[in-house]
């Protein structure tokens, strides 16, 4: 890196900018599921067409990623990120001027391109801020900034303090990105890398080397099954919650207290990865995945029970997600990290689309709440099996 970021002083600069960051993408990534009571009927929306504005921003989340894990190398950590916090701010903002379900749909898919590129770069600079004893620690300090952001907006809907009206959502998410810019760009150096010795060598062709194919694909079907986890809960938890008979105030309740169970499950997985027994550490954080889901599927759907459950299976799958991103960035030198982790993230993506239509899927076949938080106990044993692998076959830190 052309200036270092491992002094102390930059360091902690570096990790607060980029939680703060975080806490808004979080935000913002739950905006739309926040509005969508309001803004379908405002705009007569058909379901079809709701569908289509929220698969709209999982599609800019992937192509984001692409962009911005290149943006990185190509110009720097920070022009990388600066360029996604400002794309979708604006894009945020403008979508409170829609007129149309088919300019929804536009801009929501841009908000989705600015936050997808926006979290290779946040992953790179956490990993790069600290020396490589903390490396998992610094990613996950980052990483538990997205969970605690939706666990915000949760509540803002919960309390209604948004006062029904969806514009205000959109324009929070996109006003807040916008004032942490100019922090960023005044506190953080340019973060460019050194260019790769063999001039005719590209990021895209060092990520995909023969050589390491193997510890790609399993880093990348790890994150798939992760993702597919997360993004199962964070979609259909509140509806599978209500069909078991509590009321929609109790769901939505659980669902901020799996937010904020991820947070400090986020924070677990840091240690977990920066700890001596790693491999150990990272079986048993799996297996408590597993037994906290199988808690939720077969225990008697009773209040207090339910919100206890729900709040571990937050902190275990937050967690080994955190145990995740804190692998990938670790799994690539400095020069090719952005666009190796943001193929990841990209990848991961297809992951969070597969879930909550797995979802569907199941209870479409009459699958009850409790079978499908069941059929998710392989799923996330079976990543658990290809994070061990990975941890046993390639992951070596990388020092730089």
């Amino acid at each position: 890196m052309s200036t270092a970021l491992k002094t102390s002083p930059a360091g902690s600069r570096a990790l607060l900018y980029v939680s703060l960051a975080a806490v808004i993408e979080g935000f913002d990534l739950q905006a739309a599921g926040i509005a969508a009571p309001k803004i379908g009927p405002a705009f007569h929306m058909t379901p079809q067409q709701m569908g289509l504005f929220f698969s709209s921003a999982t599609l800019g989340l992937m192509i984001g990623a692409l962009i911005g894990g290149y943006t990185a190398d190509r110009w720097g950590r920070r022009a990388g990120l600066l360029i996604a916090l400002v794309a979708f701010g604006f894009a945020s903002i403008a979508t409170i001027l829609a007129t149309s379900v088919e300019a929804l749909v536009v801009l929501r898919f841009l908000t989705g391109v600015g936050l997808g590129g926006a979290l290779p770069n946040l992953v790179s600079i956490a990993s790069e801020a600290v020396g490589p004893e903390r490396k998992g620690r610094a990613v996950a300090l980052m990483y538990a900034g997205m969970p605690l952001g939706a666990a915000v907006a949760s509540l803002v809907a919960l309390l209604d303090l948004h006062g029904g009206d969806w514009r205000s959502i959109f324009l929070v998410g996109g006003v807040l990105p916008l004032i942490l810019v100019p922090f960023i760009y005044m506190g953080l150096p340019p973060l460019k890398m050194a260019p790769a010795t063999s001039g005719q060598k590209t990021p895209w062709t060092e990520v995909f080397r023969p050589d390491s194919m193997v510890a790609t694909l399993l880093l990348w079907g790890a994150f798939f099954l992760g993702l597919m986890v997360v993004y199962l809960l964070m979609n259909w938890l509140p509806q599978l919650l209500v069909a078991q008979g509590f009321s929609r105030s109790e769901a939505s309740f659980a669902l901020i207290l799996y937010s904020l169970g991820g947070a400090v499950g986020s924070l677990i997985g840091g240690r977990v990865l920066d700890g001596r027994q790693r491999g150990i550490a990272i079986a048993a954080s799996f297996a408590f995945v597993a037994a906290a889901l199988a808690m939720l599927g077969l225990l008697q759907p009773a209040l207090a029970t339910m919100l206890f459950t729900v709040t571990l299976v937050g902190v275990g799958v937050l967690c080994v997600q955190s145990i995740l991103y804190g692998i990938a960035p670790q799994c690539y030198p400095a020069e090719i990290r952005g666009t190796g982790v943001g193929v990841v993230v990209a990848v991961g993506r297809l992951g969070s689309m597969a879930g909550p239509l797995l979802a569907g899927v199941l209870v479409a076949q009459g699958i009850t709440p409790a079978g499908v938080m069941l059929v998710l106990v392989p799923v996330i044993l079976v990543c658990g099996l290809g994070t061990l692998a990975l941890v046993a076959r390639r992951f070596r830190p990388v020092l730089a």
